[in-house]
């Protein structure tokens, strides 16, 4: 163990110095004389994932009857609990739903994304916006996880959508307008693999001209389908050959049917008996194969490396953050925070300079306008004061007049006491000269 440890070192060593002296970048094999221990490394990681589990999440996007839980059910060869959907819905909603599967001594946690209503309104245009706030909603909810200072992403549950299964009608004619719609806003989303389900309901002539027809239509709109990957030399054939099966036609069905001394998945029609997992009825086994057995976590790879990080990329960008500076040289996330929150206080300052501002302006125009309303008020106290005077004025010279006819009346009466002969007599002479009087 002991030369095994010097060779080791020695490896490393010889590593360092070609890398350090630049004469040859790849590393330098040797042979060792006895076990090390390292080639257990791909033992340990299988025996980690085991324990940790693994998740995977489809999204099933497709009209309200298509089959969208039944090829569900067979693919996964289990009858979950779905309820049938109505053609009634009055706008989009997506129902998820997860499960914990095990096989052997691997647990799959699986979510099922069903679009509900999907293609039933009359008004189609925003058809796909529930759909896209979802993935969204997803890419969020990781990437704040990520943004923690206290992370958890060991027993985070991961909701991204892995796969996306559209379902295409068999109707031999073309894509439907909201189907290229919906793919072309998808595509740098998630990975889609369109589907033609119940291709039992088209000959094989037919099918065959239609795969051709809704694969040209794709390319010609620049929708970008998930292509199985061909870089790795084991499974590199027969991913190629099944892209060109693309898009696969499936039928499903749970029943079971006898033929011969054995029993199998089938559709039984009264003119015949379509059988499931035949590869010469559908491409049922070839869909399972490749999205399960062959490609599962390829999906996985790709919608974090690529559709996560496309998000990740623009949500950061949105926020200010460069991996360069102005002249193209590395940045540091502290220099680029130290910068945002210079300018962040920089408009804050400024913001606050300005509702100062406004704020005097909006005091001084109050205050002209309480001065403006002073000067109206005092003017309508002088007018009012002016003609309180007129009115007492006028009150006072009645008050006198009143005092005069007064004295007099009291005087007529006087005299009539004294008088009474007199009084009577004068009376009407009197009478006249106050009325004089008063004119």
């Amino acid at each position: 163990m002991a030369t095994c440890w010097t060779m080791g070192m020695g490896a490393r060593m010889g590593v360092c110095c070609h890398s350090s002296q630049g004469q040859n970048d790849n590393c330098r094999p040797l042979s060792l004389s006895g076990h090390v221990g390292f080639d257990s490394l791909p033992d340990q990681l299988v025996n980690k994932s085991i324990h940790q589990g693994f998740c995977f999440n489809i999204l099933c996007i497709g009209e309200t009857g298509i089959g969208k839980s039944t090829l569900i059910d067979s693919l996964f060869n289990t009858s979950f609990d779905d309820r049938m959907s109505t053609h009634f819905q009055p706008n989009v909603r997506l129902k998820a739903q997860t499960y914990e599967l095990q096989e052997s001594t691997v647990r799959l946690k699986l979510t099922i994304i069903n679009t509900v209503g999907f293609g039933d309104q009359i008004n189609k245009d925003d058809s796909y916006q529930p759909i896209v706030d979802y993935i969204d909603a997803q890419f969020e909810a990781y990437l704040q996880e990520e943004l923690k200072i206290k992370r958890s992403l060991y027993n985070f549950h991961d909701t991204r959508i892995h796969v996306c299964l559209y379902f295409i009608s068999p109707t031999g004619h073309s894509l439907k307008t909201l189907d290229l719609l919906t793919m072309k806003i998808l595509d740098n989303k998630v990975n889609i693999i369109p589907i033609i389900a119940k291709a039992d309901t088209i000959s094989k002539s037919e099918l065959q001209k239609f795969k051709i027809k809704l694969m040209s239509e794709l390319v010609s709109n620049g929708v970008q389908i998930y292509q199985f990957p061909t870089d790795d030399e084991t499974i590199a054939k027969i991913n190629a050959t099944m892209n060109g099966y693309l898009p696969f036609a499936v039928v499903g069905g749970m029943e079971e049917v006898k033929i011969g001394n054995k029993m199998v998945k089938a559709r039984q029609y009264p003119w015949g008996i379509v059988q499931v997992e035949n590869e010469n009825h559908c491409d049922f086994v070839k869909l399972r194969e490749m999205l399960i057995c062959t490609n599962m976590e390829d999906l996985r790879e790709q919608t974090h490396a690529r559709h996560y990080e496309l998000y990740r990329r623009c949500k950061l960008e949105e926020m200010g953050f460069r991996d360069t500076g102005p002249e193209n040289k590395p940045v540091s996330l502290q220099e680029i925070y130290e910068s945002k929150r210079h300018e962040f206080f920089g408009e804050l300052q400024q913001k606050e300079e300005e509702m100062r501002q406004m704020f005097v302006q909006r005091v001084k125009e109050k205050e002209a306008i309480l001065k403006e309303a002073e000067r109206d008020l005092q003017a309508k106290f002088e007018h009012l004061k002016r003609i309180h005077q007129d009115e007492r004025m006028k009150l006072e010279e009645k008050r006198r007049l009143l005092e005069d006819e007064i004295i007099a009346f009291n005087k007529r009466k006087a005299a009539s006491d004294l008088h009474p002969g007199q009084a009577f007599a004068s009376t009407p002479v009197s009478l006249k000269k106050e009325k004089d009087r008063k004119k």
